[in-house]
C-alpha cells in the first residue's frame, strides 16, 4: 500500500468516525502502528487531522476528501475512461469540464493528442476548454494548442472547482460543443448527482450550455444517489465507465436511451 492510499484510507475512516486510534488504524490498514503515527504526522501538518494524544480527531467529521488524495482510488479505471473520453472528442470543439479525478484524467488525454501537441501555426490542431476546475486549468493551460477559458467564482479546496454567481454568469455568456461531466452518483432515476449543492449548481449549467453531453464514471458511481441534483438522464448522451459495472446497471442506462461504453 502506498502513502496516498494510507492516506486515503485514514482520510476516509475519519470521515467516517470523527476520530482514529493508532492501534485501531494499524489494523484497519495492516501496517505498523508507527507508520500510522508518521502518516497522522504528516496528514497534521497539512491541516487535514487535528493530532491527538494516541490518534487524530477530523477538523469536521463532514468533510470532503481532497481530490488529491481520492486519485489512488480506481486509478486504472479512470485512466482507461479518460482516454476513451478523449477519443469522443474532434480537434476544434469547444469542451466543458467540471472537476474531479476522472475528468482530469479526460484532460490529461486530451492534453498528449498528437493532432493537439502542435502548435497550430505549426500544423496542430486548437481546442477550447471551458472549465471550473482549477487543477485542470493549471495542467492545460502550458499547451500551446489548448485554449483555456475559466469560469472564475469561488474555489472549494476539497474539488479544486470555482462555484457561485461569478461561476454561473460566465457560463451564461458561452456554448459549447460538448460537456464531460465527472459526477459523484449517476442512478436509473435519480440522474447525475453531486454530494455538494452548490458544485451541482455550475454542473448543471456546463451540460445546459452544451450541444451533448458525455458522463465519465467509474463503475462504483454507478446505481447511486448524492445529495444535490445535476440533471436527469435525458440530458445525458453518453456514459463511459468501466468493465466492472454490473451488466444489470448497464442495461438500465442503455434502456434509457443513453450509449454506454464500457473500457
Amino acid at each position: 500500500m502506498s502513502r496516498y492510499e494510507r492516506w486515503n484510507g485514514l482520510l476516509e475512516l475519519l470521515a467516517e468516525h470523527g476520530r482514529l486510534e493508532v492501534e485501531e488504524a494499524a489494523t484497519a490498514l495492516g501496517v505498523s502502528a508507527a507508520t500510522i503515527r508518521r502518516d497522522l504526522d504528516q496528514l497534521a501538518r497539512q491541516q487535514m487531522v487535528t493530532r491527538t494524544r494516541g490518534g487524530a480527531v477530523a477538523h469536521n467529521v463532514s468533510y470532503d476528501l481532497p481530490l488529491r488524495y481520492k486519485t489512488a482510488r480506481h486509478a486504472g479505471a479512470k485512466q482507461r475512461i479518460g482516454q476513451a473520453v478523449a477519443a469522443l472528442i474532434d480537434p476544434g470543439e469547444v469542451v466543458g469540464l467540471n472537476g474531479g479525478t476522472t475528468t482530469t484524467e479526460v484532460a490529461r488525454a486530451l492534453a498528449v493528442r498528437p493532432e493537439l501537441a502542435e502548435r497550430p501555426e505549426a500544423g496542430g490542431q486548437s481546442l477550447t476548454v471551458v472549465t471550473n476546475a482549477l487543477n485542470i486549468a493549471n495542467e492545460l493551460t502550458v499547451r500551446p494548442a489548448v485554449k483555456i477559458v475559466v469560469t472564475g467564482g469561488v474555489a472549494r479546496p476539497q474539488s479544486y472547482e470555482l462555484i457561485g454567481p461569478l461561476a454561473a454568469s460566465v457560463l451564461g455568456e458561452l456554448t459549447m460543443d460538448v460537456t464531460v461531466l465527472g459526477v459523484d452518483a449517476l442512478d436509473v432515476r435519480a440522474g447525475a448527482t453531486a454530494h455538494h449543492e452548490g458544485e451541482a449548481s455550475v454542473n448543471r449549467l456546463l451540460a445546459e450550455r452544451a450541444r451533448r453531453v458525455v458522463v465519465a464514471a467509474d463503475s462504483s458511481k454507478l446505481g447511486r444517489r448524492a445529495f444535490a441534483r445535476i440533471c436527469g438522464l435525458e440530458a445525458i448522451d453518453t456514459l463511459v465507465t468501466d468493465s466492472a459495472a454490473p451488466e444489470e446497471t448497464v442495461a438500465g442506462f442503455a434502456e434509457a436511451g443513453i450509449r454506454v461504453l464500457t473500457v
